[in-house]
């Protein structure tokens, strides 16, 4: 039986390849695009390609998209959740990788980059690695079930750039999957900001997940 699986893609100013991503996986399970705030057509280009679009009246941030798109998955009661990238370098077979370990039961598969982009990820990639023998813990694209949503009363709270939900599954000694996925070339720049900017987000994100994992 096909597992009820969404696929939730966080959005900001992505027109170039939203529909190419949308087309390229909505035959494998629904789309909810979570459009934050984009000042280009990403939330038109998405609904005309068939996804559920949930838009922000402000940008918010990568978490508070992905928090928005899972509340709107629990809202329509899928009971899986991928979560995917809209700026194109991730292929759709990754997908199929992820449900077809979905349905031998895992509740939480973690994509697998091949390298990891800055230093702070590896510095964050060493301690989940150490840790809990985590290869990626930032990579876009995880899948969940919905049960670890509600116990966690949520995806994120602190701005952990989508590592608290698997944080929490983690510290529950959850059973869990990794996949190598293939990674393309972006068609344009990064929506992460650059080399300072990018590293000085994923170091506070580091400090406060950090914090989580050894009070709570």
């Amino acid at each position: 039986m096909r597992l009820d699986v969404v696929i939730v893609i966080p959005a900001w100013n992505e027109e170039k390849t939203i529909e190419k991503v949308i087309n390229g996986v909505k035959s494998k399970a629904k789309i909810i695009v979570v459009n934050d705030c984009s000042s280009d057509q990403t939330s038109e280009l998405a609904e005309r390609a068939g996804a559920i679009v949930v838009n922000h009246s402000e940008n918010k941030g990568y978490d508070a998209a992905l928090s928005s798109g899972f509340d709107k998955a629990a809202e329509h009661g899928f009971n899986y959740i991928i979560t995917f990238d809209a700026d194109g370098q991730h292929i759709s077979e990754s997908i199929d990788k992820m449900i077809t370990k979905l349905e031998e039961g895992f509740h939480l598969v973690l994509g697998v980059r091949p390298k990891k982009a800055r230093l702070t990820e590896e510095i964050m990639g060493w301690y989940f690695k150490a840790r809990f023998g985590v290869e990626d813990i930032l990579c876009g694209v995880k899948a969940y079930h919905i049960d670890l949503y509600n116990g966690n009363k949520g995806f994120d709270h602190i701005n952990s750039i989508g590592s608290e939900l698997s944080l929490y599954a983690l510290k529950k000694n959850i059973a869990f999957e990794q996949i190598p996925l293939t990674v393309l070339d972006r068609e344009d720049a990064s929506r992460f900001g650059n080399a300072l900017k990018g590293n000085l987000r994923i170091a506070k994100a580091f400090t406060r997940i950090l914090k989580k994992d050894l009070l709570s």
